[in-house]
């Protein structure tokens, strides 16, 4: 008799175990499923961040980057597509712009205005070395005796009609503007070119003397 009281006892037990796991399982699915509505609304709030939710097997996904990324490759793969490179996925960093350094430019001082001048005389007649060469020592004649006999009005004044003087010096384009550079201007309606005396400039003289010497005297001069 008392073997059954003990087996019933058992039995009863072994029921309230029973229901003791089930009421935990229970408690346990409801607590998990209380955990993931919680995410899934953490999930919804963060919808700025341009994500949308995709269910992968009931898995819970917490990090944000995975859940991008699990997203790319879900539509990826809805669409036919192979995988996506992992290194093209990241975003290219944007391309660095060099930095350029802009110099002051330098205006050209009277001297290489003059070598310019010079050297467009030399190009437009590179065939005929006897022309060019008239050219530059008629030029240099000119600076020369004004240099040396500024008070001579004589030197300073040019009649730009002069056959002579059109022949030698003024057909041939840069002439005009190298007497220019010297201090020369036209005056009479573009008759005559004509030097002041108070703008005489003999530093300018001679370094247009100096760059008619150099362009007489170089074989290469404006053949570059």
């Amino acid at each position: 008799m008392t073997i059954n009281i003990r087996e019933e006892s058992d039995i009863l037990n072994d029921s309230g175990l029973c229901y003791s796991l089930l009421a935990l399982r229970k408690a346990e699915k409801e607590e998990e499923q209380r955990a993931r509505e919680k995410i899934r609304q953490k999930l919804e709030e963060d919808k700025s961040f341009g994500m949308e939710l995709v269910s992968f097997d009931n898995h819970v996904v917490i990090s944000f980057l995975d859940i991008y990324s699990a997203c790319r490759a879900e539509r990826r793969r809805k669409l036919g597509l192979p995988p996506e490179d992992p290194a093209a996925a990241k975003p290219s960093a944007p391309p660095v712009e060099e930095k350029k350094s802009f110099l002051p430019v330098r205006p050209a001082t009277k001297a290489e205005q003059m070598r310019e001048c010079l050297r467009t005389i030399k190009q437009n007649h590179k065939d005929d070395d006897a022309k060019v060469k008239t050219a530059f020592n008629t030029l240099l004649t000119f600076a020369k005796n004004v240099a040396t006999n500024p008070n001579e009005e004589k030197f300073r004044k040019i009649r730009l009609t002069n056959p002579n003087f059109q022949d030698r010096v003024g057909k041939l384009k840069g002439s005009i503007e190298f007497l220019q550079l010297c201090g020369f201007e036209k005056i009479e309606g573009g008759e005559f070119l004509y030097l002041p005396r108070e703008k005489v400039d003999i530093a300018v003289l001679h370094s247009a003397g100096s760059e008619l010497n150099s362009a007489i005297n170089n074989p290469f001069f404006g053949v570059l």
